[in-house]
């Protein structure tokens, strides 16, 4: 009894932010843990990458911020993890074969972690240009520790929108700040600006171009 009263209690102080930082962190792990079997990684390795994929950013933020690295104080987040490789060990022969799901759980926790990464730093009592920075590192550096651990080439340096879509986020973000609308109003607008600049972007097939070292 005193253990689902411990449940009970902690779900009942989780905070909105603290859902969005969950669920983009089993989105982000996820798709870490996706594209590690698509590489035929082992289970451990493939926990590797999903956990860099979802903390990754993060992590980087925090010591950016000289604030106390979020993981190392909440459990949650490496067991997340670990059930986004059960999730992914039960489901693969439907995961695998779908070619969208990686980049759904992508967006997705592209979006989300952007949203993470803003409010903590203005948290912070940093300027709003300086939680887009964070925003972006926090949604983005995963994807990159993740690329670098598979053997791929980084996402963010393709022509692809990825990174560029949480700093469209971020200025939706401060947008909604400046003119005074609520956390419930923000937080899903900057999300879904992120989200659909990236889904748009790759549906379109638009890029930035890309830098020549000389002229056609």
């Amino acid at each position: 009894m005193e253990l689902i009263s411990t449940i009970l209690n902690w779900f009942g102080n989780i905070t909105f932010l603290q859902i969005i930082d969950f669920v983009g962190t089993f989105a982000f792990a996820i798709s870490g843990i996706r594209l590690a079997s698509a590489k035929q990684f082992d289970w451990f390795g493939a926990y590797v990458v999903g956990a860099a994929t979802a903390i990754g950013g993060g992590t980087l933020r925090d010591v950016m911020l000289d604030v106390p690295v979020f993981w190392m104080h909440d459990g949650f987040y490496l067991s997340c993890t670990g059930l986004a490789l059960v999730w992914v060990i039960l489901f693969r022969r439907y995961l695998v074969h779908m070619h969208n799901t990686f980049f759904i759980f992508d967006a997705i926790g592209l979006a989300l972690f952007t949203i993470v990464g803003i409010q903590k730093t203005i948290d912070c009592g940093l300027p709003i240009w300086v939680a887009v920075v964070m925003g972006t590192m926090t949604g983005a550096a995963g994807g990159v520790i993740r690329d670098v651990l598979i053997n791929e080439e980084p996402l963010i340096f393709r022509k692809e929108i990825y990174a560029m879509a949480c700093v469209v986020g971020g200025i939706v973000f401060g947008l909604c700040d400046w003119i005074g609308c609520p956390a419930e109003l923000t937080f899903p607008a900057c999300g879904i600006a992120v989200f659909l600049t990236r889904v748009l972007a790759v549906k379109n097939h638009i890029c930035l171009p890309t830098l020549k070292a000389e002229e056609d």
